[in-house]
């Protein structure tokens, strides 16, 4: 029997009885019950917590080679179980930090509770830096959140939600609030309208939120709006930004793999029997795909050291995290195409795996950051912000 190395915890089988359900769940638009179940009981969940307080310790580069094994077997798996996965790295690098208000976040996966990450709203584009939910202040350090969260996977499953709202009640102006609820404190509703083209399993629906109440003790920041290098702003792009990354490289190395195989299969009748693999365009593509896809683990193996290692890019550190998920996420849509393409019309059915996995691989083009943001985070880094222009002295600086 093949047993995990010590800085793993899937192990083959494991991943191959993962896999043998995707199919099914998207069939189904189901729930990876069985998947959740058993990735629990390995010890997936808990993987980022700290040994001392019961985990296993994997540092985030560590995590984000499992989340491209595991996404290889089941995208929409590796999508949901990502968002638990975020409020780990970031509970570790506000530890990493000297602080231990992130710390309950930690013992309470050790004790088996499932997080959800509820940031997004519809209509927002600000995404972390504003929110239109309310955070209501009850008078004793704690608020209640007012607001509609969308994409908020792991829905049927999650006990703990990380979320934020604005608090206009002060003096001090608009804050943003983060907190963390529980499903079953009351104040929130999950939507049963998980319909989509891809990512069906990750079930990740509409969560209304209604007075659902974070006292003092689970409020872990109250910070203007806007960008900031607060650990735990950082901690949440750091985490969200490399992990997603992780997931689309690894659909996308299991479509190239599943392209290899296929083009060895199939033959050609124009080319008296040979196989596609002898064929110099279908050559190409592979090899256009493969070329693509070889810059995405350098790239994310990189950033998640130096954030393990707490080494401060400056000012570049934002705009580069946000690039490696663009990158990952735009680069994982062509290697699919390229490899559907080589596949023939055999991928076009449903009941092909390079089917899902395309239909899978679309849903990275909507997580944060856009690829309009990253171009304008990059732009502000190199250049500046946009200066008025003309300038009102008419001077044009020349």
């Amino acid at each position: 029997m093949t047993t995990a190395s010590p800085r793993q915890i899937l192990t083959e089988e494991l991943l191959e009885r993962i896999r043998g359900r995707a199919a099914a769940y998207d069939r189904e638009n189901r729930f990876f019950d069985e998947d959740l179940a058993e990735l629990a009981e390995a010890g997936y969940l808990t993987a980022m917590v700290p040994e001392e307080l019961g985990g296993s310790g994997l540092t985030l580069t560590e995590m984000a080679r499992e989340q491209i094994r595991l996404a290889g077997a089941a995208p929409a798996t590796a999508l949901a179980v990502n968002m638990h996965h975020v409020w780990m790295g970031v509970a570790r690098t506000v530890r990493a930090g000297g602080e231990d208000s992130m710390d309950f976040v930690l013992q309470e996966a050790a004790a088996g509770e499932v997080f959800a990450f509820g940031i997004s709203e519809p209509g927002n584009d600000l995404v972390l830096f504003g929110s239109d939910s309310e955070a209501r202040p009850d008078g004793v350090g704690g608020f209640s959140f007012h607001g509609v969260k969308i994409f908020t996977s792991l829905s049927p499953a999650w006990t703990r939600m990380g979320t934020f709202g604005t608090d206009s009640s002060g003096d001090d102006g608009p804050h943003s609030v983060y907190g963390f609820i529980t499903r079953d404190g009351g104040g929130v509703e999950v939507k049963d309208d998980w319909d989509t083209v891809g990512m069906r399993a990750s079930q990740s629906c509409t969560t209304i939120l209604s007075g659902a109440h974070a006292p003092a003790d689970r409020i872990v920041r109250r910070i203007p709006p806007g960008p900031t290098m607060d650990p735990f702003i950082f901690g949440i792009f750091a985490s969200f930004e490399i992990l997603l990354a992780s997931v689309y490289t690894g659909i996308a190395q299991r479509a190239l793999e599943l392209a290899v195989e296929t083009v060895h299969r199939r033959t050609s009748l124009k080319n008296e029997g040979a196989p596609y693999a002898n064929d110099p365009d279908i050559r190409w593509r592979v090899a256009d795909a493969a070329i693509a896809l070889d810059a995405l683990s350098p790239q994310i193996e990189a950033l998640a050291r130096d954030v393990d290692e707490g080494v401060d890019r400056g000012a570049i550190w934002m705009p580069q995290l946000s690039a490696v998920k663009s990158r990952a996420t735009e680069t994982a849509l062509r290697v699919v195409e390229q490899c559907v393409r080589v596949s023939g019309g055999s991928s076009y059915f449903n009941r092909s795996e390079l089917s899902r996995l395309y239909r899978d691989v679309l849903a990275g083009i909507f997580h944060p950051s856009d690829d309009e943001s990253v171009h304008g985070a990059w732009a502000n880094a190199l250049l500046g912000q946009p200066v008025p222009w003309p300038p009102e002295d008419g001077d044009s600086g020349s």
